[in-house]
């Protein structure tokens, strides 16, 4: 078969529109942009021994520890999810990782889920070692919401409507990926969704 210039033409074309198409279809009507498709892990590292479930639009972690890290890195955004945690359950969503392949409290930002952190300050709700949450909410045993607004050196976090971080604010990290922790207990997460700025 001859390649035409009108042949290579076209094939690009439709190329361009079906990669656009499907970028369109991955982009609620908002803005957000679906991180979890409930159905793979595409798009998402796994470090660590925990053990990951994935069906019905749920994402879980039921076995220590690890995270989920995903494969692109994130600098100004909304995250917007939805996660059911047990009492005891420790976990938590880093965001803004330095190194994808070591992500502690230390090199990332830690937006606790841990009712019974010993040091409740950091808490559920909290940012560890950026911004206290009082009164520490309970989020054991039921679905939650939570919005978290990371935005050059200011951070907002919203847990079930109510405001547990209204303008923490660090300078450390500009910029990296975002990973879910499974470190005990049961989590599920479902709708985790991202929107940059």
């Amino acid at each position: 078969m001859k390649i035409t210039p009108k042949y290579l033409f076209t094939t690009i074309f439709c190329l361009q529109a079906l990669l656009f198409n499907n970028y369109v279809q991955a982009q609620n009507q908002d803005g957000f942009v679906d991180l979890i498709d409930g159905v793979s892990l595409t798009d998402w590292n796994i470090i660590g021994t925990a053990n990951w479930v994935i069906g019905n639009g749920i994402v879980e972690g039921n076995k220590p520890n690890g995270f989920l890290v995903s494969t692109k890195p994130y600098k100004n955004f909304i995250i917007r999810t939805e996660f059911w945690a047990e009492s005891n359950t420790n976990s938590g969503i880093f965001i803004r990782c330095q190194d994808p392949k070591k992500v502690t409290q230390s090199t990332c930002y830690e937006i606790n889920i841990w009712d019974t952190r010993p040091e409740q300050a950091y808490a559920t709700g909290a940012i560890v070692d950026v911004a206290k949450v009082d009164p520490v909410p309970k989020a054991g045993g039921r679905w939650n919401t939570m919005e978290i607004t990371a935005n050059g050196s200011h951070f907002k976090v919203v847990l079930n409507g109510v405001t547990t971080v209204a303008d923490g604010q660090d300078s450390r990290y500009v910029e990296g990926p975002i990973a879910l922790q499974s470190a005990g207990g049961i989590i599920k997460f479902k709708k985790v969704q991202i929107k940059t700025l």
